[in-house]
């Protein structure tokens, strides 16, 4: 990290995507901490210290995501950092196989997994600029299938979903297709598992005693690697997880 380095982080006025901006700010970089709220961004970077400057950014507009693009190019000129970590659960209580409606899976999809897409085509031009440019798209461990199917493990006695842990999966998948098409520039793509951490996304899980700044360590890391580091991988605080 240099101070010329520059970080982009989707959803991140709050829980672990600020603690993102704040660990990547502390190490140097200039951080662009984005918010669908521009008041809720300026706040929370105001609060993050000099290096952090609030860009308001919807995923799922597309309008918003391309005038963002447009910002960051006049002001910084490119990018090295990419971090995708804006996402939404949805309905959880009407997410049953059986029973969910599509408006409630479309929304999710909208934001998991198309508003990764979007973002990340518009910010490809600025990542290209960089020697070494970085793209971290934030999943979970419930996007694995392999522990979805592994009797032994926690996840399979989880209520079943059928529109959050899908699009986890499917951010999985696409980060995989990213890594393979980028490889040749030098931009490594890898999904980060948080794991279970104390914020407003999990506020009907109370009890966890991870923090937002634990899950957000392994973002950091995937976000800072070397050039001889991993892409196409989905790792957490431990190694690699499961696909």
């Amino acid at each position: 990290m240099t101070e010329t380095t520059t970080a982009l982080v989707t959803g991140a006025n709050k829980g672990i995507g600020r603690e993102v901006a704040a660990q990547l700010a502390s190490l140097g970089t200039n951080v662009l901490l984005a918010s669908r709220d521009p008041h809720r961004g300026a706040v929370a970077a105001a609060e993050l210290g000099p290096r952090v400057h609030p860009v308001t950014l919807d995923v799922t507009d597309r309008a918003s995501v391309l005038s963002a693009a447009r910002s960051i190019e006049k002001r910084f000129g490119g990018l090295d950092i990419l971090v995708n970590n804006a996402g939404i659960g949805g309905d959880l209580a009407a997410q049953s196989p059986s029973s969910i409606e599509l408006p409630v899976v479309r929304e999710v999809f909208e934001t998991n997994v198309f508003g990764v897409i979007s973002v990340t085509t518009a910010m490809l031009p600025l990542l290209a600029r960089s020697p070494a440019a970085r793209i971290v798209n934030v999943s979970s461990g419930l996007g694995s299938i392999a522990r979805m199917t592994d009797p032994e493990d926690y996840f399979t006695t989880r209520p079943p979903m059928a529109a959050y842990v899908p699009s986890k999966t499917a951010l999985n998948s696409l980060t995989v297709q990213y890594a393979k098409e980028l490889r040749s520039h030098n931009i490594l793509v890898n999904a980060a598992d948080p794991g279970p951490s104390a914020t407003d996304f999990t506020a009907a899980f109370p009890g966890l005693t991870r923090t937002a700044a634990d899950g957000a360590a392994v973002v950091v890391r995937l976000a800072t690697l070397s050039d001889d580091g991993p892409t196409g991988g989905f790792f957490d605080e431990h190694g690699p997880v499961p696909w």
